[in-house]
């Protein structure tokens, strides 16, 4: 199951009106002039370059990769451009449209292999953002925005109905949890990791969630209930609707009566003709995250002037009126901030479902990172071993704060142990030099599954209490090298089948044991610890400006693993899922 980094932010297209999204593609069509070629992007705004006429012989060709809901509207328009003779610099646009599952061509460009696509259309920014994000990958530019599609949830009408559809408005959270209590209304959706749909509502359910109390948990559990119920795109999680009018199909636990889905999936899912009534769509009322399909262009040094020409003149052509009509009629919206109340109807909305409302606020980088390193947790249940330092520079103060190492830290880590279920394993470690006798560290809590109970208390409670209680050992040093060996030495022979098992070791500081084996020796021994069958990543965490990340970038990467720099403990909890689901993508 494939992990990506996460994208910065979202980028707003052509199509949406508000000023900021001008001054925006403005800036964005500015690069691309001084990119592809002085004056293009200003002649194709212009309207001088030459968009009608007769064709020469020579036409220019794209290869244009879309996502699967997109390709047939761009390949409508591709038509539309070749039987209306539209040109670029008086060449005709000879465009081939190709469907692509966004995933996979993310993937195929973050391999760094030179691609024989000009244009990539994927369904949402979050594609591209993973890509340029990659400093291996393939480059891409994205140049504007060609449609939108908010992204919902969609419901059998005899489930719907017993929801109070349309009337009945609900939040994110509100209809997670009506799924979560009857047996007879089973939400399913494409996997978060290859569906920007399933990321995008996921991280709003998690977002919501966050803010109430226990919020941490409950996101949780809602991921771990709909990881039971995932397909592997958005295409696949539409055949696991009842193929009976009742919506029930009973007999058939498998099948879902809701799904999250986008506007335009509904949309074609109800203009099919095996159908039968169609869905209905609920439209959360705290906001409603979009797709946003980013028109692309695929390592734009490398294409020729005429080929820019052309992609940038196909990409305006998306923007006149015929093509408009096209995405309109394959159920796309053309416009960000408006909704047509037809296309609305056909994809099972009615109102008063909050339809015409702003969308949800997009989701940053790191509530993305965040929500796909907690779905990374819950699906692949872990088995994690943390290992704490608990040297006396702990007690160093954080710039800005009034509190020390240790104790932002243990917030941290808190937060961090909040995101894991009742089948996670989880354990605890602290060490500094001389512990438990000649002994480096100590093993508070053995890494056991948070869920079980002994005397009054979980396994959680006793992390919860053990994490609460760490402090700095006075006048104690780092004894990184012998508690790094020992405590990977223990994770590789209590290797869980399974589960994603991984060893977290933090440190502000680099090792001070004159006693202990070489950092050379440390390396030489992890790497032949190391089992591919039996994979065991050590995510190591330098934690303040006195600690070395190269030194525990050397040390985690003998195990396949991972080391990171972080100036605040407070990012403790995000880089500890960070590195989870860069592991996981490794494995």
């Amino acid at each position: 199951m494939g992990r990506h980094s996460l994208p910065d932010e979202y980028r707003a297209g052509v199509a949406d009106p508000r000023p900021r999204t001008r001054r925006r593609n403005v800036a964005i069509a500015t690069v691309l002039v001084l990119t592809v070629a002085a004056g293009t992007a200003v002649a194709v705004r212009g309207g001088l370059l030459s968009f009608g006429g007769s064709c020469q012989d020579n036409a220019v060709h794209l290869e244009v990769a879309a996502s699967p809901d997109m390709a047939p509207a761009l390949r409508a328009t591709a038509d539309h451009a070749r039987k209306n003779n539209i040109t670029s610099d008086g060449r005709c646009l000879d465009v081939t449209v190709t469907a692509r599952e966004s995933y996979k061509f993310t993937d195929a460009l973050r391999s760094g292999k030179t691609s024989d696509v000009q244009v990539w259309v994927p369904d949402s920014d979050v594609w591209v953002q993973r890509v340029s994000a990659d400093s291996a990958a393939t480059g891409v530019t994205n140049a504007g925005n060609v449609a939108y599609s908010p992204v919902g949830v969609a419901v059998v009408p005899s489930a719907a109905k017993t929801l109070g559809w349309p009337e009945k408005t609900y939040t994110w959270t509100e209809l997670a949890g009506a799924t979560m209590t009857s047996d007879r209304l089973k939400l399913g959706a494409a996997d978060p990791t290859r569906s920007a749909s399933g990321l995008l509502a996921l991280t709003q359910l998690s977002t919501a969630a966050a803010r109430t109390k226990g919020g941490d948990t409950q996101a949780a559990a809602m991921a771990k209930a709909l990881s039971q119920r995932t397909s592997d795109s958005d295409s696949q999680v539409l055949d696991t609707l009842p193929r009976d009018s009742s919506g029930t199909e009973q007999g058939n636990p498998k099948r879902n009566q809701a799904l999250i889905l986008s506007e335009q999936a509904a949309f074609a899912h109800n203009a099919s003709a095996d159908s039968g009534d169609g869905l209905d769509l609920f439209y959360p009322k705290d906001g409603s995250p979009q797709l946003d399909y980013p028109f692309t262009l695929v390592d734009e040094p490398r294409l020729s002037t005429d080929q820019s020409r052309a992609a940038l003149r196909f990409m305006t052509l998306l923007g006149e009126s015929e093509p408009q009509k096209i995405l309109q009629k394959h159920g796309f919206r053309t416009d960000a901030a408006t909704a047509s109340d037809a296309l609305v109807t056909k994809a099972g909305g009615r109102s008063p479902q909050p339809y015409v409302q702003a969308s949800a606020e997009p989701a940053s980088a790191k509530a993305l990172q965040e929500t796909l390193g907690m779905w990374t947790i819950t699906v692949q249940s872990a088995r994690i071993t943390t290992v704490v330092d608990a040297s006396a520079s702990m007690t160093e103060p954080v710039p800005g704060t009034d509190q020390s190492r240790m104790d932002v830290t243990k917030a941290s880590l808190l937060q961090a142990l909040a995101t894991f279920t009742p089948e996670d394993e989880i354990g605890l470690w602290k060490f500094s030099t001389k512990l438990d006798g000649d002994k480096d560290y100590r093993v508070l809590v053995p890494t056991e599954r948070l869920g079980d109970r002994k005397g009054t208390g979980t396994q959680r409670d006793r992390l919860s209490a053990a994490f609460s209680a760490l402090e700095p050992v006075p006048a104690g040093a780092t004894g990184l090298y012998d508690t790094t060996l020992a405590a990977y030495r223990a994770a590789i022979s209590s290797y869980v089948k399974g589960k994603f098992n991984a060893l977290v070791v933090l440190t502000d500081g680099v090792n001070q044991d004159p006693g202990s084996i070489s950092r050379s020796s440390l390396v030489a021994q992890l790497q032949k610890l190391t089992d591919p069958e039996r994979p065991v990543p050590l995510i190591a965490i330098a934690v303040g400006p006195d600690a070395d990340k190269e030194e525990v970038d050397q040390i985690a990467k003998a195990t396949g693993g991972s080391g990171h720099q972080v100036n605040d403990p407070s990012q403790i909890h995000s880089v500890i899922l960070k590195a989870i689901v860069e592991a996981g993508s490794q494995s």
